[in-house]
């Protein structure tokens, strides 16, 4: 870890990273953007997955005294991880035949054809505990028309993966076991949310003539007005809803895994350690004695003792960690490995074929219904999750190590 520091700076910015040739320009600049607003507390966090995002850099960290920053939270609310592990060594089924090839090809195949991906949704309304309880209590969002079609459209998109980086994988750990990883958020609904709030925030840092300029994309609310407690009832019912959604995929992946295990094995599949965490989000968390909002854009939190995940890129490595309460970090760490290439640059830099061979040379099961786009999630797009990860030991301990052998992709 190394500071950025110089006297036009109003905060400190600390880098999880060995030195500043390993940022991009782009993000530096948000970086030293963030440094210049009044309300912050202490300083600036980068983790070691740092890469440009929209306003404030993904993994980014900041602590703001009474204010939220839509942008600082991100355009997927919630996105975050779940994760579960099992009984089963990979090898008891890496080799036995179905009718629709290996055991784990068969598996791959069958997720993917029953939960919808990329833009995809249900044809009718699924069950949704989080927005059932948003209409029983109806008044803490009917102020906000514009997002009030989200609560209708979320009842057809719970359930459901999403494209770009999102994914379902089938992981072996280091001693064998099969796993199941997923990665995914509250879908548009959390989007909706932040740009319209993003877009109230701008109107009123405009009318108050703040401090902020308009181009860094970082508009704030005070959390003591209307706008800034109506933003986080939505913040929080988005948070729920991409809970929920990580629960329902995961219940849709393990009964396929139940269903195909049980025909073609005698094997009895038995689940445990379930974990599910976001990685994007704002908390109210009392650091170096001050009640602040920790935003965590593309960032996990690792409180002692706390258990997450982070994953690499497909046909790489994930780990699931426990977090060492680091303060430095407001009690965080990386969310991934973090982007080397963005999407357009990784599919002028890599070809499907090659990704596709990559990760046949692996063993790698895909699954994915358009091939075209591969390139954008090569794992050769990403930086090393274990330099990554050595980069914030400080941070975290790695737990477990898992392997990527299937994966469903957007």
């Amino acid at each position: 870890m190394f500071v950025l520091k110089d006297d036009k700076m109003r905060w400190p910015i600390k880098v999880w990273l060995d030195s500043g040739k390993d940022l991009e320009a782009s993000c530096l600049e948000q970086a030293y953007h963030l440094s210049e607003l009044p309300f912050l507390h202490k300083w600036v966090c980068l983790m070691p997955d740092t890469h440009t995002g929209k306003g404030m850099p993904i993994g980014g960290v900041i602590a703001a005294k009474d204010v939220i920053i839509p942008n600082a939270v991100g355009v997927d609310i919630g996105c975050g991880m779940a994760y579960v592990g099992t009984n089963i060594k990979t090898e008891e089924i890496r080799d036995i035949q179905t009718g629709n090839g290996t055991l784990i090809q068969g598996i791959i195949g069958d997720i993917l054809r029953n939960v919808p991906v990329g833009f995809a949704h249900h044809k009718m309304e699924m069950p949704c505990y989080t927005l059932d309880k948003a209409f029983d209590e109806f008044d803490k969002f009917e102020k906000d028309g514009e997002l009030l079609g989200q609560l209708e459209a979320g009842y057809y998109q719970v359930g459901t993966l999403g494209g770009g980086n999102h994914f379902i994988e089938l992981q072996e750990d280091e001693e064998g076991y099969l796993s199941i990883m997923i990665h995914t958020g509250s879908r548009h609904f959390g989007k909706s949310v932040c740009d319209y709030f993003h877009q109230k925030a701008r109107d009123l840092n405009a009318r108050w003539h703040s401090q902020v300029p308009d181009e860094y994309r970082l508009a704030f609310l005070p959390v003591d007005t209307e706008e800034g407690r109506q933003y986080l009832n939505w913040m929080g019912l988005s948070l729920d809803f991409a809970t929920e959604n990580r629960e329902k995929i995961m219940l849709s992946v393990k009964a396929i895994m139940e269903k195909w295990i049980g025909k073609y094995t005698d094997l009895t599949l038995e689940f445990s350690g379930d974990i599910n965490c976001h990685h994007n989000y704002a908390s109210l968390e009392k650091h170096y004695g001050e009640e602040v909002w920790v935003h965590r854009k593309g960032a996990t939190r690792a409180m002692e003792g706390e258990i997450a995940v982070i994953p690499g890129a497909m046909g790489s490595y994930s780990y699931v960690v426990r977090g060492k309460g680091n303060q430095e970090s407001f009690c965080s760490s990386s969310h991934g490995a973090g982007r080397r290439y963005s999407r357009k640059g990784a599919m002028n830099e890599f070809s499907c074929e090659e990704v596709i061979l990559d990760l046949r040379s692996q063993g790698v099961v895909l699954g994915k219904k358009n091939k075209a786009d591969v390139a954008e999630e090569s794992r050769f797009a990403y930086k090393d999750i274990d330099v990554v990860m050595e980069n914030q030991r400080d941070l975290v301990e790695p737990v477990k190590k898992l392997h990527t052998i299937g994966v469903v992709k957007g």
